[in-house]
């Protein structure tokens, strides 16, 4: 279950809806019927979206599985 915001922190609207109506292509009517945990499950196999950046382990982790490559070979 992912962290829940401290009380009083306004729910983050704008990258809701660019995560919904953007990323999910969601049409405006199915994204203000959606509730705050259907989107989050919609939006779980992206990833967690948390706003901050990977630890050093992780991003060494993702750099290995995915080395970047130079194109101009």
């Amino acid at each position: 279950m992912p962290d829940r915001p401290a009380p009083g922190t306004a729910f983050p609207w704008t990258e809701a809806m660019q995560a919904g109506l953007g990323l999910l292509r969601l049409s405006p009517r199915a994204f203000w019927t959606a509730t705050p945990r259907e989107l989050a499950a919609a939006l779980a196999p992206f990833g967690a979206v948390t706003g901050e950046a990977p630890e050093r382990a992780a991003l060494a982790a993702l750099m290995r599985r995915f080395p970047d490559r130079d194109s101009s070979n």
